[in-house]
């Protein structure tokens, strides 16, 4: 098959069709490439109608396949599996403008499939799906009245934009899928931050005007490659048998008709079909006295309207139905309403959520979180009927995206209100314009919620009658019920605040509207939906200023964003650890934001103190309250604050001599410290002595084992003198005190000579080599000179090895000849084992732990 290619300018960008190359055997088929967006459109028909129907039998798929943007699906199946609800969404764009253009009594059945092999996640596969569908079905043999074409319009900088990028969506007031003919429009779906009406109808003339292009471009397409098309054998009605069923029943059916009341007018109406069915079942077929019965109860319905502008409930065209709003329906739930408007009722439940309950999508766009969703459901009760309900249909997808469009305008930022927030509306009575009910309850409802929206947003569908006599005779319908939605042309729904529009959807029957129509619906739409809103403000009117108290409550922080791997943890081991103990929802973000949430706000404040100790600096002269995690014999090590350790040494535990550090602590204590030094390699030294309260009480325990009272020395209970050791004068200047001469230079006092080289002083000679001087030999191998033997156990003065190993620590008793520890002393007892001074031992200061010799 040769291989066609067809080129034209769409919104500044070139837009490429080709036919010929892929799908030979579809009815028609045509691959649409849009910068680096490509999608494959064909568009099949069965060779029979389908029997026993009495509708046009037309499917739309849209398939997205992971590849089409480089990713392949997640979960355990690792392949595509129900669609997407934004693939569900396209399927009905691409639907909703190619059904009115198919022939009336067409009843084959007819598939159409789209599917993306590449998406550049700039251009809308969208825009390429519904012209792709139109150009399939141009070169394939169904019968169709198109071609159709489609834009994405943008309001970005106070200017319309045609078919803007993606990226350039984020900036634009106005997100609108626009599709028509050469001649009118025929869908729209929009989404808007409170526009006007006259910047919508600025855009709608933009798109159509710009889709021209294209749609040219497809009848060439056709005219040059595409197949003849099918024709269609209408069957005629049967001769007469309109008027004769219209003068059997008479007036009964106009009565019938205009019953306000639905259930009652349904059930009258089904029994008037059947009382002529069985009256006219010898003279003519049962369906076509079925299809003529249908046939003059739409005629009445719009005859009156256009003539008389008498509705079925017996309204004018521009009144509401009566409308009730009542909210806090719902103890339990976080906010609920419950929106009547005649018939129509819909409960709207809001749930608030944690950034955690955000929902993540995995799909072929850009795959950024939600955080509102809005879901639709439409039970089979809710019109007095029963069906197996198996999940949401389409039709459920499509009108919670509309409702959920009109409110995103109105909704906090998510740094004002970092909730999650899901609304469900619930239609439990239906009688037209559900998705409009169901975008004033979830206004609603969120106000009852507590959710600090910038205005409410009502809704109102609107609908259309035109004669079909080609005279231009029309009336456009405020807020449209059942009957009118089946009988009419056009179901056009508005919604939007005081200030202006947030959302728009129409769908229509016939072959377009034009803008002039769409301008006059717009108006009276407008004047419609601030009636409901005035309605809705008497049941609640601005936002509660305080959550329900089921609702979490969310707590910011900001730490830096390098302290983030401190709250993480390894493999998540830290956040994980919180979550658990605190019975809080912690969510961090790369700008370094931590999300709090609890109902308690108890667990909460636990949850943050938690993450403020974990990423907060240990700072110099501050006091921390920690947990003794580890005792040695030099002292205690203290965490302060999560993962950061102190140690308080042996001698800053108390404010007396302490000779075993478990005197004092033990391992999962809490003791109040103070930070006195954080070394150059971020050793933290820590005090609990200096937090201490002087006392003027004898020493305790402490001091009967060798320590003094403050400012004492061992065995004393005096406190020292100013410069003092007791009771002695203070000091000379350069002396120990009493009337001591200062001291010489290189001498210790009065009127000894200067130090020797390398002696004490006087005439000693200098020290030998190993030896304190004199000639003394020099000192053997770990004694101290002379003919001594070496020292007994240990390096030191003969005692045995201390208590406590090669970690140090306080010395467990004095050592006797034979090296063995012996029993300890007390306080102001000579030293057992020989005359050896006092002091070179006992009277040094603690080690420092983190010292090099530690």
């Amino acid at each position: 098959m040769a291989v066609s290619t067809y080129t034209t300018d769409i919104g500044g960008r070139p837009m490429l069709i080709e036919h010929g190359r892929m799908a030979g055997l579809a009815g028609g088929a045509v691959t649409v490439t849009y910068g680096e967006t490509v999608v494959l459109a064909t568009a099949t028909t069965s060779d029979e109608p389908r029997e026993g129907i009495d509708f046009f039998p037309l499917s739309v798929e849209f398939e997205e396949r992971m590849y089409a943007a480089g990713k392949i699906p997640g979960g355990f199946i690792k392949r595509e599996g129900r669609p997407t609800e934004q693939a569900v969404l396209t399927a009905r764009l691409t639907d909703r403008p190619l059904r009115p253009l198919f022939p009336k009594d067409y009843r084959n059945d007819v598939q159409i499939v789209v599917t993306v092999l590449s998406a550049d996640q700039e251009n809308d596969p969208a825009v390429c799906s519904i012209i792709g569908a139109s150009a399939a079905l141009m070169v394939s043999d169904v019968p169709f009245y198109g071609p159709v074409g489609a834009v994405r319009v943008g309001y970005i900088n106070g200017e319309v934009v045609i078919n803007p990028t993606m990226p350039e969506m984020d900036n634009s007031d106005l997100d609108l899928m626009l599709a028509g003919t050469a001649d009118a429009i025929l869908m729209v779906e929009a989404g808007a931050n409170e526009v006007p009406e006259d910047v919508i109808l600025e855009a709608l003339e933009a798109g159509h005007e710009a889709m021209q292009e294209v749609i040219e471009l497809q009848n060439r397409i056709q005219r040059e490659v595409g197949k003849p098309k099918r024709e269609i054998v209408a069957s005629a009605p049967a001769e007469g048998i309109q008027d004769a069923i219209a003068q059997f029943v008479g007036t009964r059916l106009e009565e019938t008709i205009y019953d306000p009341e639905k259930s009652t007018r349904e059930d009258s109406t089904r029994a008037l079909r059947r009382e002529v069915m069985a009256h006219f079942a010898e003279q003519y077929d049962a369906k076509q006295i079925g299809k003529a019965f249908s046939a003059l109860e739409k005629e009445i319905v719009r005859r009156n309207i256009l003539e008389h502008a008498r509705r079925p409930d017996g309204r004018d065209t521009r009144t509401i139905r009566p409308v009730t709003a009542e909210v806090k329906i719902l103890p339990r739930a976080h906010g609920s309403a419950l929106f009547t408007r005649g018939q129509t009722q819909v409960l709207s439940v809001a749930t608030l959520g944690t950034e955690a309950d955000e929902q993540r999508t995995d799909s072929i766009g850009l795959d950024e979180p939600k955080r509102y969703i809005h879901h639709y459901n439409f039970p089979p009760y809710s019109v007095g009927e029963t069906r197996q309900m198996r999940g949401p249909s389409r039709r459920d997808i499509g009108h919670g995206a509309l409702a959920e469009r009109a409110i995103m305008a109105v909704l906090p930022d998510k740094a004002e209100f970092p909730y999650t927030i899901r609304i469900v509306s619930d239609v439990v009575s239906s009688n037209g314009s559900t998705s409009m009910g169901s975008t004033c309850g979830s206004s609603l409802a969120l106000m009852d919620a507590g959710v600090p929206i910038k205005a409410p947003v009502s809704g109102v569908a609107m609908g259309l009658i035109t004669s079909g006599t080609g005279d231009g005779k029309y009336a456009i319908l405020s807020d449209i019920q059942g009957i009118e939605d089946a009988l009419g042309d056009m179901d056009f729904k508005v919604a939007g605040t005081e200030q202006g529009i947030t959302a728009l959807q129409m769908d229509i029957k016939v072959r377009g509207i034009t803008t002039q129509v769409m301008e006059e619906a717009l108006a009276q739409a407008r004047e419609g939906r601030n009636w409901i809103l005035g309605k809705m403000v008497e049941g609640i009117s601005t936002p509660r200023t305080e959550l329900s108290p089921h609702a979490p409550r969310i707590t910011t922080i900001k730490i830096s964003s390098d302290r983030i791997r401190d709250i993480i943890g390894p493999g998540g081991k830290m956040i994980r650890k919180i979550v658990d103990e605190t019975k809080c929802t912690v969510d961090v973000n790369d700008d370094g934001t931590v999300l709090i949430g609890s109902t308690s706000s108890e667990n909460a404040r636990k949850a943050i103190d938690w993450i403020e100790r974990l990423t907060k600096d240990v700072e110099p002269g501050a006091i921390y309250t920690g947990k003794v995690t580890r005792i040695m014999a030099f002292g205690a090590f203290v965490e302060i604050l999560p993962g950061k350790e102190g140690l308080v040494h042996i001698s800053e535990l108390a404010d007396y001599r302490v000779p075993r550090v478990e005197d004092v602590v033990n391992v999962g204590d809490e003791i109040k410290v103070l930070v006195t030094e954080i070394d150059r390699q971020g050793r933290i030294n820590l005090s609990r002595r200096a937090l201490l309260e002087p006392s003027d009480e004898p020493a305790e325990v402490g001091a009967a084992t060798g320590g003094g009272a403050e400012g004492g020395l061992e065995g004393s209970g005096a406190p020292r003198r100013e410069g003092g050791f007791g009771d002695r004068p203070p000091r000379r200047e350069g002396g120990f005190g009493g009337d001591r001469p200062p001291r010489r230079e290189g001498g210790f006092g009065g009127d000894r000579p200067p130090r020797r080289e390398g002696g004490f002083g006087g005439d000693r000679p200098p020290r030998r080599e190993g030896g304190f001087g004199g000639d003394r030999p020099p000192r053997r191998e770990g004694g101290f000179g002379g003919d001594r033997p070496p020292r007994a156990g240990r390096e030191g003065y003969g005692r045995g090895p201390r208590r406590g190993g090669p970690d140090g620590g306080p010395s467990g008793g004095n050592s006797g000849p034979d090296g063995n520890s012996g029993p300890g002393r007390g306080p102001g007892e000579p030293r057992p084992g020989g005359d050896r001074p006092e002091g070179p031992e006992d009277d040094r200061p603690p080690r420092d732990p983190f010292g090099p010799r530690w």
